[in-house]
C-alpha cells in the first residue's frame, strides 16, 4: 500500500505516455537548434557531390584497367604519361532515410553533458534533413514520415515526431535497395542484434552510415565508491561497493565493443562515426555530411 500523500508509481503505459508528451514538447526547440547548427557550418557548402551520370564536370581521376575507355579525357591525359577519366557529378535525387533511436537508454544525460543522447540524436537527424532537402534529396524517417522531396522536410519530420515517436527497433521494412540510411543511436542493444540488423540491410543493397552517440560518462566511467547502476531498458540494478574498481575492465569492454562495430561497418562498406554529447553537434554534422557527399571513406571517431 502506498504511503499517505505519496505518488503511486507509474504503470508502463503511463510512463510511455509521459515520455511521449515530454518529447513532443521538446521537438520545436530541437528543430530550432538543428537549424542553428546547420547555419553555423554550411557556409560555402554545395549539394552532395558524387560521381554519377549527370552532365556537369566533377573531377579527373586516374584510369583503372577494366573501365571503359570511352570516359578517357585525352586532352588531360596528353599533359603527362597517365590516362585520366573525366567524371561527371551525380544529379539524380536519392532517398536518404534518417533514424534517431527512441529507446529509453537514449534519455540518459549525466552531469558531464548538457543534453541527453536522444536530444542530440534528434538535432542531428533534423539538421541532416535540413541540409539534404536543400540539396534536392528525398528524405524520410522510418515509421514517422515517408520520403519527401521538399525544402521543409525537417519541419515535416519534426511535426510528425510530435504526433508519433516510435520506441525500440527501427522499422526497416520501408528501406529499399539503393537507398541511404543514417542510423543515430547509442547502439547499446546486444551486439549480435546490431550486427545482424546492419548486415541484413547491407545485403538488401542499402548504403549505411552509423553515428554512435554517447554520454561522456559512458566512456570515461567517472564513478567511485558505493554506486547503484540501473538498466533503463530492463530495470535491472547492480550495486557496487567500489565502482572505481570496475573502471579499467569496463573501459576495455566498452572500447572493444565499439571497435568491433567499427570493423563490421568497414566490412559492409558502411561508415561509422562516434560523437560525445559534450561536444558540439556541428562536429558530427560536418563529418557525416562529408560522407554523404561522397568524400573520402570515413570510419572512426569524430568527437
Amino acid at each position: 500500500m502506498a504511503a499517505l500523500g505519496a505518488t503511486p508509481p507509474l504503470t508502463d503505459s503511463q510512463a510511455a505516455l509521459l515520455r511521449a508528451r515530454e518529447r513532443a514538447a521538446l521537438i520545436p526547440d530541437l528543430l530550432i537548434e538543428a537549424r542553428r547548427v546547420v547555419a553555423t557550418v554550411t557556409t560555402g557548402w554545395h549539394g552532395r557531390r558524387r560521381r554519377g551520370t549527370g552532365e556537369n564536370f566533377w573531377q579527373f581521376r586516374p584510369f583503372v584497367e577494366g573501365e571503359s575507355v570511352a570516359g578517357i579525357d585525352w586532352r588531360r591525359s596528353a599533359r603527362d604519361d597517365s590516362l585520366y577519366l573525366r567524371d561527371k557529378e551525380w544529379e539524380a535525387a536519392q532517398t536518404v532515410w534518417l533514424w534517431a533511436d527512441g529507446s529509453p537508454s537514449m534519455q540518459y544525460c549525466s552531469k558531464l553533458a548538457l543534453v541527453s543522447k536522444e536530444s542530440r540524436a534528434l538535432v542531428l537527424a533534423l539538421a541532416l534533413a535540413e541540409v539534404l532537402s536543400r540539396a534536392g534529396e528525398r528524405v524520410g524517417f522510418p515509421g514517422v514520415l515517408n520520403p519527401v522531396s521538399a525544402r521543409n522536410a525537417a519541419e515535416r519530420i519534426a511535426a510528425a515526431l510530435t504526433r508519433h515517436r516510435p520506441e525500440g527497433d527501427m522499422p526497416d521494412g520501408q528501406i529499399r535497395r539503393f537507398s541511404e540510411l543514417v542510423m543515430i543511436s547509442d547502439f547499446l542493444d546486444p551486439l549480435d542484434k546490431v550486427l545482424r540488423t546492419t548486415s541484413h540491410l547491407a545485403q538488401r543493397g542499402v548504403s549505411g552510415h552509423l553515428i554512435s552517440v554517447y554520454d561522456p560518462a559512458e566512456e570515461d566511467f567517472p564513478y567511485a565508491g558505493r554506486t547503484e547502476f540501473r538498466d533503463p531498458e530492463t530495470g535491472a540494478r547492480l550495486l557496487s561497493g567500489r565502482a572505481d574498481s570496475l573502471r579499467e575492465q569496463y573501459r576495455q569492454l566498452y572500447f572493444a565493443r565499439r571497435d568491433e562495430l567499427s570493423r563490421h561497418c568497414q566490412r559492409l562498406g558502411w561508415s561509422f562515426l562516434t560523437h560525445r554529447t559534450d561536444h558540439p553537434a556541428s562536429q558530427a554534422l560536418v563529418h557525416i555530411h562529408g560522407r554523404l557527399s561522397g568524400g573520402t571513406f570515413f570510419n572512426g571517431y569524430g568527437g
